[in-house]
């Protein structure tokens, strides 16, 4: 059977504003991306995913579109772009870019239309309002100056299309094939739970992400992937989608990557598990028994870097713990998704300014919310202050970097065994070499308290969450480590690959 490239392949997520500024305004920009493609190459990912670089006003980063069929001057030319994806398919990467369909932006040229009383249908405007409230704050609902109000489950600078408009259909296939004409291998889709609202927009008592939610997950959204999945087959190179998709069950997750829709959704119950062996476990059995094709994500440009999060239960143990999860990660059968700086280790940056901060969650809270900024901060890949060789000569980076940044850059990290650059390379490395001889499939080996062990194939991958060593399974040969062993000893926050030759 032929195996598709993205049933295991690496994804590495860049986000476009804070990986590399080659023009010299602080802003990282596609021609900083390409001359970082060999990097990418040599850290061992197979595909990279581009936020949104879109023409907009940037009222939330770029997920609020002006136009879908355009490059931003601030990120440079659609002439860049193809070069970007000619230059990334020539060191073998695999190039993805988002898809924003659950809303535009407020300056799209259909929405002034909208404003101006023409096309209208294409959102939801009504003449009174209900009682949803806005992902980032507030109410879901603004009002224009004709007195109807019109729907934004995030920014107001965000409007909601209204997919019950044929017009919006046919757009966004268009949209999709202009993409795929220009060479990219697939699409990641923002909000794909959000197209569809309930008919009528009843109040909610709640806005969780349950399958039978007015707001979220409703059952028309299918058949979009259902047309998206058409278009994409008629295409060479095995192109694909994979869903942002938010959901409260496995099961749910499952219907969007059915044999006639995406390829993959996010598992966002891996990032969201806590250090505990018990609920990795219980992520793990839920998924393989699920859903089709496994993804797995430890953080995005969304959510607190996972080497915080994983910090705050027990100080001091973050880094070691982002490790092994890695690791752990990186053993199961499917698809990881890496976030830019991961790699290098970064932390959360928790200290940024009130005055430096752009994210919409951070206006909409009255600053209530620290907002998304702080998992966004240009990386570093130099020791050298101010930018740390994210832009060019002395130029100050959107938002600033801490001190801090300068002993986690590539260059401090690039030949230094211990570092967690090499540490990824080596993980990565062994991995593509590992899964073309393992199985899909995983069995759970019997497991210390606060461990967990299991094995796929040869590869027995260990990963101790507990407070105490523990023994190490049965084994030929160790792969890799997340961090120093003791002789047959695990330590405390720390995974470990092992060979066994029966």
């Amino acid at each position: 059977m032929d195996i598709p490239w993205w049933r295991d392949a690496v994804v590495y997520e860049i986000y476009v504003r804070s990986f590399a500024d080659a023009s010299g305004d602080g802003v990282g920009d596609l021609t900083g991306v390409r001359r970082r493609l060999p990097y990418l190459r040599e850290l061992g990912v197979d595909a990279i995913w581009l936020t949104p670089f879109y023409p907009s006003p940037m009222a939330d980063g770029g997920y609020d579109v002006a136009d879908y069929r355009g490059v931003d001057p601030l990120f440079g030319t659609l002439d860049d772009f193809e070069s970007l994806v000619t230059d990334a398919h020539e060191h073998g990467l695999r190039v993805l870019v988002d898809i924003v369909p659950n809303h535009s932006s407020a300056e799209h040229p259909w929405f002034r239309a909208a404003l101006r009383g023409e096309g209208r249908d294409r959102y939801i405007f009504r003449d009174t309002t209900n009682n949803w409230q806005s992902t980032f704050g507030g109410s879901a609902w603004t009002q224009v100056p004709d007195g109807q109000y019109y729907l934004h489950l995030f920014a107001p600078g965000q409007p909601d299309f209204n997919w019950r408009n044929p017009e919006v259909h046919a757009e966004f296939l268009d949209i999709l094939r202009f993409w795929l004409d220009r060479g990219v291998d697939g699409f990641r889709i923002d909000v794909a739970m959000g197209l569809y609202k309930a008919e009528g927009l009843p109040d909610v008592s709640d806005q969780s992400f349950m399958s039978d939610s007015p707001v979220w997950g409703r059952p028309e959204v299918h058949g979009v992937y259902r047309d998206w999945r058409r278009l994409l087959d008629t295409y060479p190179g095995e192109r694909m989608a994979v869903g942002e998709v938010w959901t409260d069950s496995s099961e749910d997750l499952a219907r969007y990557v059915r044999p006639d829709e995406l390829q993959q959704s996010f598992n966002f119950a891996w990032l969201q598990a806590p250090w505990s062996p018990t609920a990795f476990k219980q992520v793990i059995d839920d998924t393989l028994a699920t859903v089709p094709f496994a993804t797995w994500v430890l953080s995005n440009h969304d959510v607190v870097r996972h080497r915080t999060r994983y910090d705050a239960d027990d100080p001091g143990t973050g880094l070691a713990r982002a490790r092994a999860a890695l690791l752990t990660m990186l053993a199961l059968p499917g698809s990881a998704y890496l976030y830019q700086g991961e790699e290098l280790g970064l932390p959360e940056v928790t200290d940024l300014p009130d005055e430096a901060r752009q994210d919409p969650v951070f206006f909409q809270s009255g600053g209530a919310l620290p907002g998304r900024d702080g998992c966004r901060v240009p990386i570093p890949w130099t020791v050298d202050a101010p930018s740390h060789g994210f832009s060019p000569g002395g130029v100050e980076p959107w938002l600033p970097q801490p001190a801090t940044f300068a002993e986690l850059s590539v260059e401090k990290q690039e030949g230094d065994a211990e570092s967690t650059l090499e540490f990824y390379r080596r993980a990565l490395a062994c991995r593509r070499d590992l899964v073309k001889r393992i199985p899909y499939t995983l069995e759970w080996l019997e497991s210390p308290e606060g461990a967990l062990f299991f094995s796929r194939g040869s590869l027995t991958c260990a990963v101790n969450c507990g407070l105490g060593p523990v023994r190490l399974p049965e084994h030929d040969e160790v792969l890799l480590s997340s961090g120093p062993l003791r002789r047959d000893l695990l330590p405390p926050d720390t995974a470990v690959w092992l060979r066994r030759d029966s």
